[in-house]
């Protein structure tokens, strides 16, 4: 691309830049301000020195490491178990073939475009019963069956064009199929299951409704809904406010600069080599 093309798809781009980055930049700098220099200054003024009290008080305030620990407990179980069994369901209806494939895969979409507000009552009655409300457990149940609705649906588009020489091969040199789904399909469609992994941990350490119905004691809740909470109450000043914002989101953008690589890799290699 040349010409004035190009310069107008560069000036897209860091607009889109400046407008994704700038509020992150303004919360940082809220969060090392003093609440008498916010009030003076306003928010769009630079700190004169760095002031940390506000994210200490805030940490300890809501105690922050638990909720960071349950956060990171939740999101990497529920990430590598919704991989696994969307694995286990694409390989059987994407190669498997079985018998009304089509109708369960509109189940599953279906399932993953329901609302969660329609899921409220009656997963909190099914926790009550099976003993596991307000428990990491109960959270990491459901939300495994959610992002395994969505990852059984594009994986068995993905393994449905999956080349059957590949298998043909492995099963006339004795392979099972619990073996060539072992040894063969995921090595092979590695990057596309990373690619989900690392959604999935984000979708799910971002989740608010749900651990918000099944989580209420303070031990056992998430950064998402210790910040939620905590920012109806009225004695929370604007450099706080600030504090717990730039601490609920920082951990999820270093998750996806240390894995930035791969899901590069993944989107642009593809599944099928």
């Amino acid at each position: 691309m040349r010409g004035p093309g190009r310069w107008a798809v560069l000036f897209a781009l860091v607009v889109l830049a400046v407008v994704m980055i700038f509020p992150f930049v303004i919360v940082a700098v809220n969060a090392v301000k003093s609440p008498a220099e916010y009030s003076s200054q306003g928010p769009l003024s630079l700190p004169d020195g760095l002031y940390l009290q506000g994210i200490v008080d805030f940490w300890n305030r809501v105690e922050f490491g638990t909720k960071l620990w349950n956060s990171l407990v939740i999101s990497a179980s529920v990430s590598v178990l919704a991989v696994v069994l969307s694995v286990l369901n694409a390989y059987a209806l994407g190669i498997g073939r079985v018998r009304g494939r089509l109708w369960i895969l509109v189940l599953f979409l279906v399932a993953n475009t329901l609302p969660q507000e329609s899921l409220a009552y009656p997963l909190y009655y099914l926790a009550k019963a099976a003993g596991l409300y307000d428990t990491r457990l109960s959270v990491i149940i459901v939300m495994t069956a959610i992002q395994a609705a969505f990852g059984t649906y594009l994986l068995s588009a993905v393994l449905g064009r999956f080349p059957k020489e590949i298998l043909e091969a492995a099963a006339i040199d004795g392979a099972g199929r619990l073996r060539a789904l072992v040894r063969i399909v995921v090595p092979i469609s590695r990057p596309t299951l990373s690619v989900l992994l690392i959604f999935f941990f984000i979708w799910t350490w971002n989740e608010f409704f749900l651990p918000l119905i099944l989580l209420i004691s303070n031990d056992t809740q998430t950064v998402p809904v210790a910040l939620g909470v905590l920012q109806g109450e009225r004695y929370m000043d604007a450099t706080m406010s600030s504090a717990s914002a730039l601490l609920g989101v920082v951990p999820a953008i270093a998750f996806f600069l240390i894995f930035q690589r791969t899901l590069t890799r993944g989107v642009t290699v593809g599944a099928i080599k």
